[in-house]
């Protein structure tokens, strides 16, 4: 049994001007590194422009912007996906870096907080769940979300009330790293076939 601490990447997956991802993604990103049994790696898709199409990308073009995100994907043990609800569903962006990845999602658990009007995008965590399930990922049941967020945070980035946020994000943390920790000694135990 490993007593390294888990790779925890957070990922924000809105890339829209004027987004309130990273305000959410920063303040659960500071909850998870309060803990010593997790190392936090956060990923911004607004830093990593996937390529759109496998046919319209030069074939290095798309080698090199994937070199950037594939291996930080691949080095964690576990996900956070921090996503808001477009259209009752999620963000194109996040579709776009699940498709272009396979492998990397494998035997490994994922975690969501999610934020929108009245669902808290709720929606789009439940049209993500089984996304990863396909992907051979297991989705933790617990998430934190964030209903209407625009006005309860403050002007540090944390919530005005950070009681039941606080919480949940201890919830979430809690069950993924279980989930984390025995599919890490899992797949150094017995490779994961697909």
């Amino acid at each position: 049994m490993s007593n390294e601490p888990l790779r925890l990447a957070v990922i924000i997956s809105s890339v829209r001007e004027g987004r309130f991802g990273p305000v959410i993604g920063e303040w659960f990103a500071a909850q998870a590194k309060e803990r010593a049994d997790l190392e936090v790696d956060v990923i911004d898709l607004v830093d990593h422009e996937l390529p759109y199409a496998h046919s319209f990308s030069p074939a290095g073009e798309a080698a090199d912007i994937l070199a950037k995100i594939s291996p930080r994907l691949e080095a964690a043990d576990a996900y956070v996906v921090v996503t808001p609800e477009y259209n009752h569903s999620y963000p194109a962006s996040l579709k776009h870096l699940i498709d272009w990845h396979y492998t990397q999602w494998r035997a490994k658990p994922v975690g969501f907080v999610s934020y929108g009007g009245l669902s808290g995008g709720l929606r789009a965590v439940e049209h993500l769940r089984p996304v990863f399930a396909e992907l051979h990922a297991v989705t933790v049941r617990d998430a934190v979300s964030f209903h209407s967020p625009w006005g309860t945070f403050d002007d540090d980035g944390k919530p005005k009330d950070e009681t039941a946020p606080a919480g949940a994000a201890k919830v979430l943390l809690d069950q993924l790293t279980w989930w984390g920790t025995v599919l890490r000694e899992g797949r150094a135990k017995t490779p994961y076939q697909a």
